[in-house]
């Protein structure tokens, strides 16, 4: 990867809503150990509100890729992984078996969601969900 720092976005949700999005480079296998530029991308994760597992539905194993990635933070920093969370699976447009995208919502309850980049199928649906989560931690916080 050649990402070196978090990519800040302004995320607009009608008139009045909006929130801010971290896009964290990816982490490799190793990061807690500081590996590749690992403890750099993981403190960022340190300031966010939720936990967004972002994978890539054609590798062969993206279930794989998630327990490494919640292994690398569990090593880090425990903690982070009390924050919500949401697991989604990218490159929908492209997974045209539907018994291996049914083989992966199967695996995790609730269920991930998916999504394509390409066509923006099903991007809407996890932006509410993102802003559903963001007004339950606001409302907490405020009692």
């Amino acid at each position: 990867f050649t990402t070196l720092e978090p990519n800040l976005g302004i995320v607009k949700l009608g008139d009045y809503d909006s929130f801010v999005l971290a896009d964290i480079p990816g982490l490799i296998e190793g990061a807690h150990d500081g590996k590749g530029l690992g403890h750099q991308f993981l403190k960022h994760i340190e300031r966010t509100r939720i936990l967004l597992f972002l994978l890539d539905a054609s590798q062969p194993d993206p279930w794989g890729d998630y327990h490494i990635l919640v292994e690398e933070l569990r090593q880090f920093n425990e903690t982070l992984l009390e924050r919500p969370a949401i697991i989604v699976f990218s490159k929908l447009d492209i997974l045209t078996d539907q018994a291996t995208l049914a083989a992966l919502m199967e695996k995790s309850t609730p269920s991930p969601m998916v999504i394509s980049s390409v066509t923006g199928e099903g991007l809407p649906v996890l932006l509410h969900k993102i802003q559903q989560i963001l007004y339950e931690i606001d409302a907490l916080l405020s009692d």
